[in-house]
């Protein structure tokens, strides 16, 4: 049993299973579709949607909800709708839990909310709307469940491709190359385009003054 997994009660629109489909593998949830369905698992729309991620996808199908509830005993699930009294950041998400999604038109059927008072959640929104979309709800109880585990296997840093570090930027100024190349151009820019030049060796000049350097990227 995955993590985590969400579990979406006869879904309609595929481009929202879609969508739910990118973000299972990309947080390491594992997806169940309870039937009927309202869309094709061919169609192209969801297939869209969920890009190139179908291959990483961990997906398995009930043919009703019965079929599903008696197949995950005993995981904790915990069922989203509009009418329950908890927000989704007042409860716990152990691992293996089941975040428990109705259809789009109706949500989930009213007597699996009351045999489920307790585990009923909702997620926080003005009084005045009906609901959230389906995939941007699945989002936000997911990230948060996974915010309590401590994120499990996420990648926890990132790196910009195109953003220098002070240091960085002085070693590359430093470097003959770069002075061969900065004369090569300044000969050729300073009688082409005059005015850009003039930002350019300005740029230029600021990095190698390392207190006034900060951070610099350069866009092609």
């Amino acid at each position: 049993m995955a993590k985590l997994n969400i579990a979406l009660v006869e879904p309609e629109i595929p481009q929202n299973t879609g969508n739910i489909a990118r973000t299972c593998p990309a947080t390491g949830a594992a997806l169940h579709l309870i039937k009927p369905l309202g869309f094709s698992l061919d169609d192209r729309q969801m297939k869209r949607a969920g890009l190139d991620y179908w291959d990483k996808l961990d997906v398995t199908l009930y043919e009703d909800l019965d079929e599903f509830l008696s197949k995950t005993l005993p995981a904790p699930k915990f069922f989203y709708t509009t009418k329950a009294p908890r927000r989704h950041t007042e409860v716990l998400y152990p691992e293996g839990c089941f975040l428990v999604f109705g259809k789009e038109t109706a949500g989930l059927p009213e007597a699996l909310l009351e045999s489920n008072q307790d585990s009923c959640v909702r997620i926080p929104m003005r009084e005045s709307l009906r609901s959230l979309n389906l995939s941007n709800s699945v989002a936000i109880v997911l990230y948060e469940s996974l915010r309590q585990n401590n994120f499990m296997e996420a990648e926890r840093n990132g790196q910009l491709h195109r953003l220098y570090s002070k240091d960085l930027l002085l070693e590359e100024i430093e470097s003959p190359c770069f002075h061969r190349v900065r004369g090569d151009f300044s000969d050729a820019a300073g009688r082409l385009f005059p005015r850009f030049f003039c930002g350019f060796s300005f740029v230029l000049a600021s990095a190698e003054r390392p207190k006034e350097a900060g951070l610099f990227h350069f866009c092609s």
